[in-house]
């Protein structure tokens, strides 16, 4: 029968051991493990080292010894095998080494043990105590200690798995959250249990109101979608496999009478071994912007078959006409008709330009030739070109004399200012064309203005995008609605800025180009 001491000890130790395989935080459990060790071994001062797969060995805490010490230690710490079967053999001779470490670094300490931290035949951790003096287990003793120290690595390997868990789950989350797509997780009665940031964001509620509530309450279309539908593919046996991806397109209606958003949604099952369905991963993704490209490509597909077939339709008439053999026509006759065959010829090569044009600057942007360039020279020369294609209007213009050489190419330059002119020219229909220039100390700008009908304020915020053409100017006048888009990139290429403003007759367009100071 063990003495009361003996029975108390023992007692200790299981209560120990309990409380430890309770605790999940790794840092407070190591420390209750070495405060525990140090008290049972009579020591002054212990370590707790643990080994990692892919770190190798660390101390993670420590009482009452240096950091130089510590930086001894940690080498021998290699030598410790990994098995079970070989570590019996290996720590009394790690303890050797320690104690002849301890004693030429005058640390105070007489002696020191180690105890393997062993579980699953794998040792994951080691326990040194050091103490003052000298002393000897018995076979209970180190029953008891080596019945602790398995206890010990059970627990630190639970808080281990606990931690590795808890670390994937905010790994999950952060992924879940910062995703740039909307993410819901069903449940198998198409319950949402998980709503990440982004479809919060897209659907205009918070995540924590949408948690819980059905699929059907949230995911509603306004109108018809492109697709089945995760109700209509159910009931028709989806999914029949782990990678039965169903993929729907629509407008989904959102909170607090938000216009309608079109999303795309991709359903994925999650089944289980035995081939349950246990959840479904909806991502939700915003095709505002595919829908935009689509119209986009309708608007270019409608404006460039008829912008290039008015053109053609002229030069083959004329051709035509000429080639006829029943006819003689006369020298002015032929001249008129080479004209406006010129004439449209120039406007099929000036479109062409400006699509290539467009092409370029998505995929890449404008190269630019920069020379120094004399705006006056270059807009009194403009002037007397588009002066000679109008009888309604005025062409003027307004610079000050001491008006500075920019660094600008000339060619793009010269085509936004054509672009204006012309602009002004076709849309208003007499009056004043004024071309002006400032200067500022670090900047001059440009303003080109006329005296037409102007520029609706719903237009103003449109009027540089790509195709854009105003509905009401659209049916009365030509064009393929790229002249403000190139200018706007020309201008930008050179690091100014182009707007239009709002003006009580007309419209008036200004852009600026930086000033090269010296």
């Amino acid at each position: 029968m063990l003495p009361d001491f003996r029975v108390r000890q023992r007692d200790y130790l299981l209560e120990i051991a309990a409380g430890l395989s309770g605790e999940l935080d790794l840092k407070t459990l190591l420390e209750r493990i070495l405060s525990v060790s140090i008290e049972m071994l009579a020591g002054q001062a212990g370590l707790i080292a643990l080994r990692s797969d892919t770190l190798g060995w660390k101390i993670q805490t420590s009482v009452g010894i240096a950091p130089a010490f510590l930086r001894a230690i940690t080498p021998l710490l290699a030598d410790i095998p990994s098995s079970v079967e070989s570590v019996e053999a290996e720590i009394p001779e790690i303890n050797r080494l320690l104690d002849h470490m301890t004693f030429a670094a005058s640390m105070g300490f007489l002696t020191g043990v180690g105890l393997p931290l062993t579980s699953r035949q794998k040792v994951v951790g080691v326990i040194y105590i050091f103490r003052s003096y000298l002393g000897i287990f018995s076979k209970t003793d180190k029953s008891l200690l080596r019945s602790f120290a398995n206890q010990a690595a059970v627990a630190v390997q639970n808080a281990q798995l606990y931690k590795q868990v808890t670390q994937e789950k905010q790994r999950m989350e952060a992924l879940l959250n910062n995703a740039g797509d909307g993410i819901l997780i069903l449940g198998s009665d198409h319950k949402i249990q998980t709503c990440n940031t982004s479809f919060s964001r897209l659907y205009g509620l918070d995540s924590n109101k949408i948690q819980g509530m059905d699929h059907d309450q949230i995911i509603q279309w306004n109108g018809p979608t492109q697709g089945v539908t995760l109700e209509q593919a159910e009931a028709g046996g989806w999914p029949l496999t782990p990678h039965a991806l169903l993929y729907v397109e629509g407008d989904l209606k959102r909170q607090n009478n938000q216009v309608p958003l079109p999303i795309g949604i991709t359903y994925a099952p999650l089944l289980s071994e035995e081939g349950t369905l246990q959840n479904i991963i909806a991502t939700i993704r915003d095709i505002t912007r595919f829908r935009e490209a689509e119209e986009l490509k309708s608007t270019f597909i409608s404006i460039i078959s008829h912008e290039l077939k008015t053109p053609v339709a002229l030069i083959k008439g004329y051709v035509s006409t000429l080639r006829r053999d029943d006819a003689k026509w006369d020298r002015k006759v032929v001249n008129e008709s080479l004209q406006v065959i010129e004439e449209e010829a120039d406007r099929l090569t000036g479109l062409i330009e400006n699509m290539l044009d467009a092409s370029r600057l998505q995929a890449g942007g404008v190269s630019l030739k920069q020379s120094d360039i004399l705006l006056p020279d270059m807009v009194s020369r403009l002037i007397k070109r588009f002066q000679t294609q109008t009888s309604k209007h005025t062409i003027v213009m307004d610079f000050p004399e001491d008006f500075p050489v920019i660094l600008a190419d000339e060619t793009r330059i010269q085509q936004v200012i054509s672009n204006l002119i012309s602009n002004a020219i076709k849309y208003s229909p007499e009056g004043e064309i004024r071309i002006s220039g400032q200067v500022r100390p670090d900047r001059v700008i440009i303003s080109v203005s006329d005296e037409g009908p102007g520029i609706s304020p719903n237009d103003i915020p449109h009027v540089f995008d790509r195709f854009y053409r105003s509905p009401e100017m659209a049916r009365a006048t030509k064009g393929a609605g790229l002249g403000l888009y190139l200018s706007r990139s020309i201008i930008e290429a050179h690091g100014g800025k182009i707007w239009v403003d709002p003006a009580p007759q007309g419209a008036r367009f200004y852009f600026t180009l930086p000033r090269s100071i010296n």
